[in-house]
């Protein structure tokens, strides 16, 4: 896979949350690479409230990465 991350590094904290979903979605596309069983599976977790909840952790999680390597609590 072609290098896609080169910094952990923001300008804002919004573009620091929108990394943070680009890691989660990496995450899961690096985990699953195939495209068509990844897309198959998305209608059963897209209407479920426990899979949503535990993307959006993950979310929380990188942003909390990305929030310590930007200083964001200073």
């Amino acid at each position: 896979m072609e290098p896609w991350l080169n910094s952990l590094k923001t300008e804002t904290p919004q573009q620091g949350f929108e990394l943070a979903i680009k890691l989660a979605r990496m995450g899961v596309k690096y985990t699953q690479p195939d495209m068509e069983v990844l897309k198959a599976g998305r209608k059963a977790y897209a209407e479920d409230a426990e899979f949503l909840i535990n993307a959006s952790q993950v979310i929380a999680i990188h942003f909390q990465t990305v929030a310590r390597a930007n200083n964001y609590w200073n």
